[in-house]
């Protein structure tokens, strides 16, 4: 059986690509980069610094440094989460489930380790969750497997007992990587996505989180 459950944050338990994508434009825009849709597509599943280094590289810019840079797009990101966050279907009911079931629940997230606090706190969900980790305390981010080795570490739990819960190609190979169970909750554009079909499970929504996927290999 499994032993502990693990989630990314953004895209699977808040939708907060938009707010992402808002605080990116906002403030790279005003360092005169041209943001536009196709080249903001790339940023998505990148750590923060990784997206200013990326900006940056499009477009050098004068003034704040590449970390300033990032650090407001965090502080931007975090008052759109607090103004307008709210939890992603099921999300819930999944971890109230698991908390019932007496699984152990963790956090492994390419973002800030200063917005987990504000999503979880957003969503009225902190206290479901025994671990959290960020890749900004690894040397690489996802699709590296050091944030998701690292939760697992901290629960005390074996990688091959830990269920990854991903939204994302990427988060997903991060978490094949470290040797886990996976469960893909993609969005409703990528849900047909071929790379996906590596996932053991695949849902369209948190909802449909049942015992089955509780079920080590």
């Amino acid at each position: 059986m499994i032993e502990a459950v693990i989630f990314d944050m953004d895209g699977t338990l808040i939708d907060s690509e938009p707010m992402w994508q808002q605080a990116e434009k906002q403030v790279f825009t005003s360092l005169g980069v041209d943001v536009t849709d196709d080249l903001a597509a790339n940023t998505a599943s990148m750590t923060t610094i990784g997206a200013a280094k990326f900006w940056y590289q499009q477009s050098p810019w004068h003034g704040p440094s590449i970390s300033q840079a990032a650090d407001n797009v965090v502080s931007c990101v975090a008052e759109l989460i607090l103004q307008k966050g709210k939890a992603l279907s099921g999300v819930h009911d999944a971890l109230a489930y698991l908390s019932e079931k007496q699984i152990k629940i963790g956090l492994a997230t390419n973002a800030p380790e200063r917005l987990i606090p504000v999503v979880l706190n957003a969503l009225n969900i902190a206290h479901y969750f025994s671990v959290c980790c960020s890749s900004e305390d690894e040397l690489s981010g996802k699709p590296s497997p050091d944030v998701y080795l690292s939760a697992a570490a901290r629960l005390s739990v074996a990688p091959e007992k830990c269920l990854a819960v991903e939204d994302s190609v990427t988060g997903l190979l991060a978490a094949k990587a470290a040797n886990m169970r996976t469960l893909a909750v993609p969005s409703s554009a990528q849900f047909n996505c071929d790379q996906f079909a590596q996932a053991d499970f695949k849902l369209a929504s948190l909802t449909g989180l049942t015992s089955q996927h509780l079920i080590g290999a």
